[in-house]
C-alpha cells in the first residue's frame, strides 16, 4: 500500500494526514493524505528510527487541532522523556484539571505515538490507549522504549 509511513511496526501499519507542512493525524492500518515529499520522508525516517530504537524524540512538525487546554496538554505529553511515564494524576496536577480531563484528552489525541500518550498510566494500572490495538499497543510501545518494567 503506497503512502504508508511504516508497513510494519510493533503496532502495525501506519499512515498520516498533514496540512501546511505539519502532521495532523496518525492513522493505523492505512495511508492518509501524506503520501510523498519531504515531510513524508522525514516522518518515515523518524518513525523507522523510533521503531528500531535509535530515535528518542521526534522533530517532525505537528499541528493537531487543539484548544488552549489541549495545546498545553500536548506540550506536557511531549515533555515526558522517552522511556519514562507519568500518571493521569501527575498531569492533572501540572495542568490544574481533573484526572478524568487528562484521560479524555489522551483518548482524543490524534497523533498518538508522536504525541506520546502511551507514556501516561493510571495510578494503579495501564489506563487506556487511543491508538488502534488499545492497551496491547500501549504495552508494545512502552516495551519498545524500555519502560515495560513499570508494568510489572
Amino acid at each position: 500500500m503506497t503512502g504508508l509511513i511504516c508497513n510494519s511496526s510493533p503496532v502495525g501499519a501506519l499512515g498520516a494526514d498533514a496540512t501546511d507542512g505539519a502532521i495532523t493525524r496518525l492513522i493505523w492500518g492505512q495511508s492518509g493524505t501524506l503520501t510523498d515529499g519531504p515531510l513524508f520522508e522525514q516522518l518515515q525516517a523518524e518513525m523507522t528510527a523510533y521503531f528500531d530504537g535509535s530515535l528518542t524524540e521526534f522533530t517532525v512538525p505537528l499541528a493537531p487541532r487543539a484548544n488552549a487546554f489541549q495545546s498545553d496538554f500536548y506540550g506536557a505529553l511531549c515533555a515526558i522523556p522517552y522511556s519514562e511515564t507519568r500518571t493521569y494524576g501527575d498531569l492533572a496536577r501540572l495542568l490544574r484539571v481533573s484526572a478524568q480531563a487528562i484521560g479524555q484528552a489522551c483518548g482524543a489525541n490524534p497523533i498518538a505515538i508522536l504525541i506520546p500518550c502511551h507514556r501516561v498510566l493510571g495510578a494503579s494500572g495501564l489506563g487506556g490507549y487511543s491508538g488502534e490495538g488499545g492497551v496491547e499497543a500501549k504495552v508494545a510501545l512502552l516495551r519498545l522504549e524500555g519502560a515495560a518494567g513499570l508494568l510489572i
